[in-house]
């Protein structure tokens, strides 16, 4: 897709409309990117108990740490950089890509605890880089009335990739009877299989977008050029980032809380699910057995039901926001995980727990968009993308939090039982959506009473005119 001429300075450009192919290519790297999470999400504890680890949430510190600084650093430098040849945001992607399916292929093949735990902070940072620009690239290339269609597009390939890629163990196990355990302190091959699926998948999903991609050039070379010097650099991005939590506007104060338990909640989920599911439905805590294996394994297939729900919900949250606001909205798929998390607790048959990821899924799709729509109308356009980047920080300091507390709550609290964890994170879901009623969201009255036909639904998730 040719890169139009520009008009004027600071995006007020008229973008060409484009079409559906040019918005599926640019949004096909997405697939890539959500498989490696995916993977990630549902079998690193799983791969540090095979080694021996007990400390899953310390070791999981290494996927905030690296966020904290990967995110709103990578999002200030890509703003600031520009390639006749690759564009602005694609280097990024492309090198983002080389790294993560690097090690996506060695996670699985690490042979000691520490391997593992350093392979994670790789991984992460590496799917962090290809990740952060991607968000960028829809507001960079889309004219405001196509936003719609390239959102839902992401959120199409999001739902995909995770579902399938959840899922892989359990596949390869079941459908092409491939091993799911192993001698003491090795993977089993089905996970390895999947990750080497995984590497490859993303790496040439991501090159897809590369290729098929073309980027608008900045509109004024020398004020682009005059701005990247005075600006430029990553001791620069990292200070104006951590400057930006001094000076956040009320209702991104309001909704960092609301982000803090709701992804404490999250955290918890990720973290404890395998060691809670295999503890208390299957029975074992020995990670060589193969009914560990098989709880391991079916926990991705939770994993891949609520993602596959969480892309169906978010067709469906526009119609409840216009029914009633986004404030409510929220507060009642957050309700939903809540109670998904706390009901595990009283399943006993594993396919139950499909059931308990469809509240789970609501409230994670809500958590993807609902936030950010409430936000965006609070910031000033300038600095959509500045304040962007600092928001996830709320994403990362509960991560943080949930490194450092959950394994103690685990051990002193809860003598041991993961599952009394997940309980624990419900709980503060259902807390993270009684405090949405707090937010003050100045887009409630913008919100348009009808939706044209023909639309996925965005558009009442998205502030009345949107400057992403």
């Amino acid at each position: 897709m040719a890169a139009p001429t520009v008009a004027s300075s600071a995006d007020t450009r008229e973008k060409p409309r484009l079409s559906f192919w040019q918005i599926w290519n640019m949004s096909f790297g997405f697939l890539g990117i959500q498989f490696g999470f995916a993977l990630q999400n549902a079998n690193v504890s799983r791969i540090f108990e095979t080694l021996g680890g007990t400390e899953i949430a310390l070791y999981w510190l290494a996927a905030p740490l690296t966020g904290l600084l990967v995110q709103p650093i990578i999002g200030y430098l890509s703003d600031r950089t520009w390639s006749p040849r690759w564009g602005r945001r694609r280097p990024f992607f492309l090198v983002g890509a080389i790294l993560a399916s690097l090690a996506l292929l060695v996670m699985p093949n690490v042979t000691a605890l520490w391997m593992a735990v350093g392979m994670l902070w790789i991984m992460d940072s590496s799917i962090n880089i290809s990740m952060e620009p991607f968000r960028a690239l829809v507001g960079d290339l889309l004219p405001s009335e196509q936003r719609t269609t390239g959102f839902a597009a992401q959120t199409f390939f999001i739902g995909v990739g995770a579902v399938v890629a959840s899922s892989l163990p359990w596949m390869l196990t079941n459908w092409f009877h491939v091993a799911n355990t192993a001698a003491a302190g090795h993977i089993p091959p089905s996970v390895r299989y999947s990750f080497t699926v995984g590497g490859v998948v993303f790496f040439l999903a991501v090159l897809w977008t590369v290729l098929r991609t073309k980027e608008y050039p900045p509109e004024n070379m020398a004020e682009f050029e005059a701005e990247k010097a005075r600006s430029a650099g990553f001791m620069n991005g990292v200070r104006e980032s951590f400057q930006g939590i001094f000076e956040m506007p009320k209702t991104m104060r309001q909704l960092a809380v609301v982000q803090f338990f709701s992804w404490l909640a999250l955290f918890s989920m990720w973290i404890y699910t395998t060691p809670a599911i295999t503890s208390h439905i299957y029975h074992t805590t020995d990670a060589t057995s193969k009914i560990y294996n098989e709880g391991a394994d079916w926990v991705g297939i939770c994993f891949a039901v609520y993602n596959g729900v969480s892309a169906l919900a978010a067709l469906l949250l526009p119609t409840i926001a216009r029914a009633t606001s986004r404030r409510f909205t929220h507060m009642l798929c957050l309700m939903a995980g809540g109670l998904g998390l706390i009901s595990i607790y009283f399943v006993q048959d594993p396919k139950m727990l499909l059931l308990s990821m469809v509240g789970v899924g609501v409230a994670w799709a809500s958590i993807l968009s609902v936030p950010y729509a409430m936000l965006a109308g609070a910031l000033p356009s300038n600095k959509m993308g500045y304040y962007m980047g600092v928001f996830n920080f709320f994403i990362v300091i509960p991560q943080v939090v949930a490194g450092l507390i959950l394994g103690f709550f685990t051990t002193h609290f809860f003598h041991g039982e993961s599952i009394l964890t997940l309980v624990l994170g419900g709980v503060s879901m259902i807390i993270s959506g009684l405090l949405t009623l707090r937010v003050s969201d100045a887009d409630d009255i913008n919100l348009p009473t009808e939706e044209p036909a023909m639309t996925l639904g965005y558009d009442a998730l998205a502030p009345a005119n949107p400057e992403v």
